[in-house]
């Protein structure tokens, strides 16, 4: 078996695989219906050289699974999860205020049965809190030994930006990680979060480097999409980013990979990206992608690449994609009637 080569989590000092495990195919509603064979899974990318695990609070029973898998071996492993997502109808149940964040982490901890998290990650911008109430109760937590350090995931270049600003000037901890989108499909991190992440020292955990099924090599423009997704988001079927993955397909053969290593070689050859997210449902879907673990990308086959999908863009816009309010809540594009006229 190919040994796995660390990076270190941009300056936090922590070593971690080029190749990180997601655990959202592990719950039982969304993904294996068996917890037996999640944990045996788990098993096997610990011993793979994976040392990441990256779930969250809201991946249904993802966590409970992820904390029995690690017994006897937490001490090896880089644990993340995150929060901030709706866990009930009770609007404080989600967010990101300290009322919030003192609670999730009591039940993360809980249900990942240990005293502490590597990485706790806000899962999405709380537009409704300050990010300074934020970084503040994150950053007791951390000096409490209950995390150990903290990041963002889907957060845009200008939240980065502030986030860092406020921290310095606070005196708070500060966001380590980010945790964007990123696939031969979706580049457009490239643009800016990327290089933000890599000025202020913080490593990425990329998540969708096979476009949620779509760089599999099992969907094909014309044939039935057979992915579980399809039929919940839009981006799965949209014909641009059908006719891209038609021509990574091509390229992948002409290079004699299967689509996936292509795929997966690609997301982490960035030198701003430190791990790319997997996320298997099955044992077959971690060996396909453990059999690529030493694949590099020549310059050539990254300037075809680069050629198909440029560099700093999207094909189409994921479902998931952050929208900020401004865009979301109409009364805050358009002044009131009355207001509207120059006279």
């Amino acid at each position: 078996m190919v040994r796995m080569r660390y990076r270190t989590l941009g300056r936090t000092g922590i070593k971690v695989s080029p190749y990180a495990l997601g655990a959202l195919m592990f719950a039982t509603s969304v993904g294996n219906p068996d917890p037996g064979d999640s944990i045996r899974i788990i098993h096997k990318a610990l011993d793979a050289g994976i040392n990441v695990v990256d779930t969250a609070d809201v991946y249904g029973d993802s966590e409970e699974i992820v904390g029995r898998a690690l017994e006897g071996r937490r001490d090896s492993v880089v644990l993340a999860t995150k929060f901030s997502r709706p866990m009930g109808d009770d609007p404080n149940q989600q967010g990101a205020s300290r009322r919030w964040i003192t609670t999730a982490v009591e039940n993360s901890l809980r249900r990942l049965r240990t005293d502490h998290i590597d990485l706790y990650q806000i899962h999405r911008l709380d537009p409704d809190t300050d990010v300074e109430e934020t970084l503040s109760a994150l950053s007791d937590l951390i000096h409490s030994g209950k995390v150990r350090a903290i990041g963002s995931s889907a957060m845009p270049a200008s939240g980065i930006v502030e986030a860092q600003w406020v921290a310095e000037r606070r005196g708070l901890e500060r966001f380590r990680t980010e945790q964007p989108p990123y696939s031969l499909l979706n580049r457009g991190i490239e643009r800016e979060v990327l290089p933000l992440a890599q000025r202020y020292g913080m490593g990425t955990l990329v998540w969708a480097p096979l476009a949620q099924g779509l760089l599999t090599g099992r969907v094909r423009k014309g044939q039935r999409n057979d992915l579980r997704r399809a039929g919940f988001f839009r981006h799965l079927n949209d014909e641009h980013r059908l006719d891209a993955v038609e021509r990574f397909t091509s390229l992948a053969q002409e290079a004699g990979l299967p689509l996936t290593h292509l795929a997966m070689a690609f997301a982490i050859a960035h030198p701003g990206v430190t791990s790319a997210i997997v996320g298997p449902r099955t044992m077959n879907h971690l060996d396909d992608l453990l059999a690529g673990v030493d694949v590099a990308l020549t310059d050539d086959i990254l300037d075809r690449i680069d050629e198909i999908v440029p560099p700093g863009t999207d094909v189409g816009t994921l479902d998931q994609a952050y929208v900020p309010p401004a865009l979301q809540q109409t009364s805050l594009r358009r002044r009131p009637v009355g207001e509207r006229t120059a006279a």
